[in-house]
């Protein structure tokens, strides 16, 4: 991939790429509704965040495809299921299961309670109604987000800062600590409390899928697949309300 920035910066970009798609592509959006005459443009781009996260995405996985092919690597191994380990691996995955869901569910409603008292607030500012058309073209979220998540993290972001500061455990730290940040800007809601509530409420799965995969990293491509199922849960939550 050539680029004009060094070598050893792109690892640091790339860190903060996903937070940076997530806020150009809503405020594209919110163009388009100021342009089409919708007042409070911004506000309702938010609405939308399932599908602005879609084109966030495949441009993600487009740049992870660049990047690896500019080292002479092919993307798409860090997602390959090693066959020589699957019932290691297997039982990796239900050990990781009984300790990251928990992790990735509890601190949703208990954390919203504690920093809004009422765990309906930020629920409802997150999932706003939206058309059956959306919902359907939003199933297109979790399909791509298995391939640009955890992988731009963990896959490239982490073995490569660890490289460089020659210490794994803050390569993992920082990884993981962006990827509960970028949920900030997903949607952004000039909110304080409501960005407090997504950062965190992401960060202890962040913390432990980046501490399964630094340990063993053949349990991306097993993470990636439980993230998409995780997201396709997500989405079902629009038709709860």
């Amino acid at each position: 991939m050539q680029t004009n920035f060094p070598k050893p910066v792109i690892p640091w970009l790339t860190v903060i790429s996903r937070s940076l798609l997530f806020l150009l592509f809503q405020v594209l959006l919110a163009l388009v509704l100021f342009l089409t005459g919708i007042l409070h443009a911004w506000d309702e781009s938010a609405r939308w965040w399932v599908l602005t996260i879609i084109p966030a995405n495949l441009v993600g996985i487009y740049l992870l495809n660049r990047l690896f092919k500019a080292e002479g690597k092919r993307y798409l191994e860090i997602l390959r299921f090693s066959k020589d380990s699957l019932g290691r691996d297997f039982l990796w995955l239900l050990g990781s299961l009984v300790i990251g869901l928990p992790l990735a569910i509890l601190p949703i409603n208990g954390l919203a309670t504690l920093i809004f008292g009422n765990p309906e607030t930020p629920t409802g500012m997150l999932f706003q109604s939206l058309p059956a058309w959306a919902l359907a073209v939003g199933l297109l979220f979790p399909l791509t987000i298995a391939f640009a998540e955890l992988p731009t993290y963990f896959g490239y972001v982490m073995p490569r800062l660890a490289a460089q500061l020659k210490n794994g455990w803050a390569a993992w730290f920082i990884a993981a600590f962006f990827l509960g940040f970028q949920h900030c800007f997903l949607p952004l809601i000039l909110d304080g409390r409501f960005m407090l509530w997504r950062f965190a409420m992401y960060l202890p799965f962040a913390l432990f899928a980046g501490l399964v995969i630094k340990l063993r990293p053949r349990m991306l491509p097993y993470l990636a697949v439980v993230h998409a199922l995780m997201d396709i849960s997500t989405l079902a939550v629009y038709l709860t309300r």
